[in-house]
């Protein structure tokens, strides 16, 4: 989990980054059949968000434990989501599901990356796209929240 020589470390002690690491080590310590994770890397700089995505993927691949992924970053849906489900708000309910088919490894300059974040982005409504993280800065109508799955098969 990348914790190796923070293990006496007081949890003050750790960033943001090591936090998330070591809710998921807890989280997967019970061994769980789902692992449910409600925008886990949003307030983490990219760096950190990008190493912990990776990280998720390395353990998702040795585990293959299923993984609910709430998000409202379009690109880090595509990265890590084999199924995202694009939701929409007032009443909140899933306006479209996609299964994910981009190999991976997903970067944002893969193949056929900007066609599923421009089908996702359409689904959301009329709104400004950050172009760097695909977030919807101003948003009309629909909440971009994102939901993807992770499972065996």
């Amino acid at each position: 989990m990348g914790l190796r020589g923070f293990e006496n470390l007081y949890p003050h002690q750790l960033s943001g980054g090591m936090k998330q690491r070591v809710a998921i080590a807890r989280a997967l310590s019970v061994n769980p059949k789902i692992l449910l994770m409600d925008e886990p890397f949003g307030s983490l700089d990219p760096i950190t968000r990008t190493s912990l995505q990776k990280e998720l993927i390395r353990i998702w691949e040795e585990t293959k434990i299923t993984i609910i992924f709430v998000t409202h970053n379009i690109n880090e849906a595509i990265i890590l989501g084999d199924k995202i489900l694009v939701f929409q708000s007032k009443p909140g309910k899933v306006r479209q599901i996609f299964d994910n088919t981009l190999a991976r490894p997903r970067l944002s300059d893969s193949p056929g990356f900007n066609k599923v974040r421009e089908k996702i982005h359409g689904l959301l409504g009329s709104g400004d796209k950050d172009e760097n993280t695909g977030n919807i800065k101003k948003n009309i109508g629909f909440k971009p929240d994102a939901l993807f799955l992770h499972h065996e098969g």
